[in-house]
């Protein structure tokens, strides 16, 4: 089976769901797991909301930009 770029994007954004949901939501929840990357997200109480709220935020600034560009040209 032959992954094309669709495939990474559902893989990389699935990987990015459930280590988020790690980090904000069962940490509090599960005791450490002895895993040296999900155990520094568990410990973490300021960065780990930081990545996850920094795509929303991204793509407000991008659309936001898109849209004054486009009143930019059509006026």
């Amino acid at each position: 089976m032959k992954l094309d770029i669709g495939h990474l994007i559902i893989i990389f954004t699935a990987t990015f769901f459930l280590l988020a949901s790690y980090a904000i939501l069962f940490s509090a929840m599960l005791p450490l797991t002895g895993i040296y990357i999900l155990d520094v997200l568990a410990q973490d109480t300021h960065y780990k909301y930081f990545t996850l709220l920094i795509i929303p935020t991204s793509a407000y600034f991008v659309i936001a930009n898109w849209v004054g560009w486009q009143y930019y040209q059509n006026s």
